[in-house]
């Protein structure tokens, strides 16, 4: 009998009530420390604990035909369905395809068949209506050879006889990172399992290496790689109701493979999104959250609020829940409720993001109260703002006395019909006020609803601000008394421990010789301005990151606007070599009556405030930082389309994510620093927003959602979110820390909020620095990068990535500190002068891609040192040296004369060979410096002539040798690559095409086109200039 659970329960009770201890056995010593432990071993106890958990141990399928009379079997039962042979193949045939979301949808919906007769059969692949009672099996190492592929699995999950889960086992020394690459690398393959057999099915991946255990979606390529800066899809580890991580592979095989929840996880908590032809799985506290919301409707038990943490991906977690309330017949509506109008639009985008046309936009409050009133399903989930919702309610409201005085029903008579349904309202941001001023109406106007809200900051009566009356008492409105109890936390200490989200580095800025201010001072603006631009390529790593400056007033951003202008012109003409930034500044305008620019201001309380006064000049000095705005970036932004301006700024600075050279105007369309008020402190994210200027005091929640605009995970090249507070407000910032932490150890959550201060990351990098300088010594050479080609052995080489590796990562740290004593700075520059570093990044980068080569030439065995190797080659990439910057530089050589130039010829070949953006083209570029003149008087049109004509006679010269090689005429081969170079996708048939004239045997063509491919996929690699070429893989 399966194992099953009432379907709106939440995650079965074994997920918090379970033994940790595991109850497989490894092989240990007799001084109780492990042993090596083999892959088989790991696997063969794996097995175990899945029969365990009654899972059908399946050894007798080992390859495809085995797999495939399985899954006949277990669709003809379910279907109640016997198929001829034609009729199964040809359904295999229908089935399989290379489109993951297409598989998907087909594994959770239910597909026609047409039988040799002309029947028509209406099928599933599992019992979609109650995953429980499907069959789970397990099956290990089993091989599928197709044309081009040939791989075997470590562990598959079937459920009724549909493989959906892989599990890729690794031995203890081996990073997961690794074998989740190796998946990569496998569905890479032209021709792979993925693509032409069941295993297109595959949801899920899941790695382990016993003690750290990692899951990910499966997805379609565009979805499923490492992309150029080594950002990997969402990878996740699950953890307990807590928050507590669960790592092991026992501990993860109780909690997450039990046969229901793996059923719901697969069936409920996978969000298909049809925008993006991609699978998402939800984290685990968003399944919590969703599940005690649905616990709480299912049992009619009041409302409740989620506290979890800002870029936590609320809105996912909203939208799952609004859809299981679709398909709830007992909830009549679902409204989720934001208080601004962008944020309505925003979280409506988001909405159908996931699912097309989920949503449709309210236009105004007469649609909003059409749709509530609609019996259509399409209607039963609303986006709409908190206002558009107050005025349908309020009987006094100006549009129902409008309505009422032309004898027209008003909205709320309209709605008067709903008064007794169940209505579940979910609000978004539930610490703003406006949310406290309707929630009574709501309350009254629908006794039966409940109401959930969303939010990252809850009010506490530490940080209320908002005052309540009972019994003639007052006392200060928190987040529990407006939605009665917590159902879910996640706070951003647990984020930043999951690492979803980044620490923080808070600069209290004080300038040298001046007095301590007190908290809340602030410095002049002309200081402050100045301070920025001294510190802000540091701040954001040579600006590959964007910045905002937080202001106190409306003024005060104007005049930060105006001083910007007339400071970076002085510092250009002192200077003809600074580099200005594009600054841009936003803040609403007065409203005057109009009703969009009114609702945004609700959550702007400074703004709004500030436009109370003297309009008409707040009005002028915004019309003027338009002209700016539109003469900087051609466009035509005036105050009657604010909205559409105010969009424009936040497209910009996410175009931050894009290089300058695949932009049409080479990075002038981007904004270096954005000044601001109130808006984008709340609700905006870009990964690409690393600092914060803080010329304003805030406090609590409003402290917490500022700061937080700046820790989105991405790279190894962003450690931290980068505060610069020109105002002392250290109390503030550890009062907030402790009150939205939830550690009760003040110490511990700084300790967990805050990376630690420069002093100890120089401690740090010295004692890195030792350990590399005591390797190569270990190794018989000089602690020197010139000593690094000569180490022995990819053990000794795949050392040395590790050591230096932490070298660059606290160096890329550091760097990023604005705050570094003027001691420790010089302290860092005798350790590691620029020249050494970038000798040392030059081998590090040599080394990796030696060692990156032959491992994915020799193939992922997993035991090789290389084969552990996590190369991280985004540390080694500048964000403001690129094509033009190095041309620039070459210019700058041939017209300086050789005793004034500021860097020499070895220097330029140091830097670009330091540059992992180089890695394919570095030593072209540097090839052709060594052909140049100082003092040659060439300008930059004149270099870069040159260097295309020194690139393209390099090419062919290498393109002739290899078609002398390998017996090819050279134009063929040139027309050959050429086409490869312009589409970027392989073609395999023209390659057979190009060895045609040799008259090989198909034996011996294979052997010639694979000894081709090995000397020519380097050689593309160079001249695709990182871009990828599609299919190539396969020859790698």
């Amino acid at each position: 009998m399966p194992d099953q659970d009432p379907e709106n329960k939440v995650l079965d009770q074994n997920l918090h009530a379970l033994n940790p201890s595991s109850d497989a056995t490894y092989p240990q010593g007799s001084d109780s420390k492990p042993l090596y432990v083999r892959e088989q071993d790991i696997e063969t106890a794996f097995i175990e604990k899945l029969r365990g958990l009654k899972y059908t141990f399946r050894q007798d399928i080992h390859d495809r035909a085995a797999l495939e009379l399985n899954f006949r079997g277990k669709f003809e039962a379910l279907n109640r369905v016997h198929l001829t042979d034609g009729e199964f193949q040809r359904l295999l045939d229908e089935l399989v395809t290379p489109d993951v979301f297409t598989a998907s949808r087909v594994l959770r919906e239910k597909s026609d068949f047409t039988r040799d007769d002309g029947t028509p059969l209406s099928y599933t692949l599992v019992n979609i209506r109650d995953w429980c009672k499907n069959d789970f099996e397990v099956v290990h190492q089993l091989r599928i050879n197709t044309d081009y592929s040939h791989h075997r699995y470590d562990v598959l999950l079937l459920i009724n006889g549909v493989p959906v889960v892989q599990v890729e086992l690794k031995t203890l020394g081996v990073s997961p990172r690794r074998a989740m690459e190796q998946v990569v690398e496998y569905k890479s393959d032209p021709g792979n399992g993925y693509t032409r057999t069941l295993l297109c099915f595959i949801q899920l991946f899941i790695v382990s290496n016993r003690t750290e255990t990692f899951y990910f979606a499966n997805n379609n390529p565009r979805h499923f790689a490492f992309n150029a800066s080594e950002q990997f899809l969402p990878v996740y580890r699950f953890a307990d109701p807590d928050n507590t991580p669960v790592n092991h592979l026992d501990d993860f095989s109780d909690r997450f493979l039990q046969k229901c929840t793996l059923g719901r996880m697969i069936s409920r908590y996978m969000v298909l999104i049809q925008s993006e032809q991609r699978l998402l799985i939800m984290r685990p506290y968003q399944i919590y959250a969703v599940q005690a919301i649905m616990e709480c409707i299912e049992l009619d038990n009041g409302n409740g609020y989620i506290w979890h943490t800002t870029g936590s991906g609320k809105t996912l977690t909203s939208f799952k829940a609004s859809t299981l309330l679709k398909d709830d017949p007992a909830i009549d509506k679902c409204l989720f409720v934001v208080d601004r109008k962008d944020l309505d639009r925003q979280t409506r985008e988001e909405f159908n993001r996931f699912q097309e046309g989920c949503v449709e936009e309210n236009t105004n409050t007469a649609a909003l109260v059409r749709r509530m009133l609609s019996e259509d399903k399409a209607d039963k989930v609303i986006v709409t703002t908190i206002q558009k919702l107050g005025l349908a309610l309020d009987e006094n409201s100006r549009r129902n006395r409008q309505r009422a005085d032309r004898g027209r029903e008003t909205f709320t008579e309209r709605l008067e019909p709903l008064r007794d349904k169940r209505f579940v309202f979910i609000f978004d941001e539930c610490h703003r006020s406006q949310f406290g001023d309707n929630h009574q109406a709501i309350r009254d106007f629908f006794p039966r609803a409940q109401l959930f809200g969303f939010t990252g900051t809850p009010i506490f009566e530490e940080n209320a601000t908002r005052v309540q009356v009972e019994d003639d008492r007052a006392s200060f409105r928190t987040t529990v008394d407006t939605f009665q109890r917590e159902l879910h936390r996640y706070t951003i200490t647990h984020a930043i421990e999951d690492r979803n989200v980044l620490r923080f580095h808070v600069d209290y800025y004080r300038p040298e010789g001046e007095a301590e201010l007190r908290p809340g001072e602030s410095l002049k603006k002309e200081k402050i301005v100045a301070a920025i631009l001294d510190k802000h390529d540091a701040a954001t790593h040579q600006r590959r990151f964007n910045a905002l400056l937080a202001t106190a007033s409306i003024d005060d951003a104007v005049e930060y606007f105006g001083l910007f202008q007339t400071l970076q012109a002085e510092r250009r003409a002192a200077d003809p070599d600074f580099v200005p930034l594009k600054v841009a500044c936003v803040f609403s305008p007065p409203a005057d009556g109009d009703a969009d620019v009114r609702q945004l201001q609700e959550d702007l309380p400074q703004e709004k405030a500030d436009n109370e006064k003297d309009p008409d000049r707040k009005k002028a000095a915004l019309r003027s930082i338009l002209e700016a705005y539109n003469a900087s970036y051609g466009t035509n932004h005036t105050l009657g389309d604010f909205d559409l301006y105010y969009q424009d700024i936040q497209k910009r600075i996410k175009d931050q994510k894009f290089p300058n050279a695949d932009l049409p105007r080479r990075g002038l369309e981007k904004i270096d620093l954005t000044i601001v008020v109130d808006m984008l402190l709340t609700g905006f994210d870009s990964q690409y927003l690393n600092t914060l200027y803080v010329d304003k005091n805030l406090r609590h929640h409003g402290l917490i959602q500022a700061f937080s605009r700046t820790n989105r995970v991405l790279n190894a090249a962003k450690p931290h979110g980068q505060i610069l507070d020109f105002r002392q407000q250290q109390a503030a910032v550890d009062a907030a820390i402790v009150l939205f932490s939830g550690v009760e150890s003040d110490t511990k959550a700084r300790e967990i909020w805050l990376v630690e201060p420069a002093p100890k990351v120089v401690e740090k990098l010295t004692a890195a620095l030792g350990r590399l300088d005591d390797f190569l010594r270990s190794q018989g050479l000089k602690p020197e990068p010139e000593s690094v080609p000569a180490l022995r052995g990819d053990e000794a080489r795949a050392a040395f990535i590790e050591r230096f590796r932490e070298v660059q990562r606290l160096k890329t740290q550091l760097d990023q500190y604005t705050d570094i004593p003027p001691e420790a700075e010089a302290a860092v520059e005798r350790l590691l002068p620029r020249d050494r570093l970038n000798a040392f990044r030059g081998v590090y980068l040599e080394t990796a891609q030696r060692l990156r080569a032959e491992r994915d030439r020799d193939g992922a065995a997993g035991e090789s040192a290389a084969d552990q190797l996590d190369f991280e080659f985004v540390l080694f990439a500048s964000a403001d040296i690129d094509y033009d910057y190095i041309m620039a530089l070459l210019a700058r050589f041939s017209n300086e004369s050789p005793d004034k130039l500021k860097m020499s010829r070895e220097q330029l070949i140091g830097l670009i060979q330091a540059d992992a953006k180089f890695l394919d083209e570095g030593d072209t570029i540097a090839d052709y410096v060594r052909t140049l003149k100082a003092g040659q008087g060439l300008d930059q049109k004149e270099i870069e002539a040159g260097y295309r004509r020194f690139r393209d006679e390099r090419r062919s010269a290498e393109l002739a040798d290899l078609a002398r090689k390998h017996g090819l005429a050279p134009d063929r081969l040139r027309t050959f690559t050429d086409a490869i170079l312009e589409r970027r996708v392989f073609d395999g048939e023209r390659l057979t095409e190009l060895l045609e004239p040799r008259g090989l045997s198909w034996k011996n063509r294979r052997a010639a086109e694979l000894a081709l491919m090995d000397d020519l996929v380097p050689l593309l690699k160079k001249c695709a200039g990182g871009r990828d070429i599609s299919g190539l893989s396969a020859y790698e």
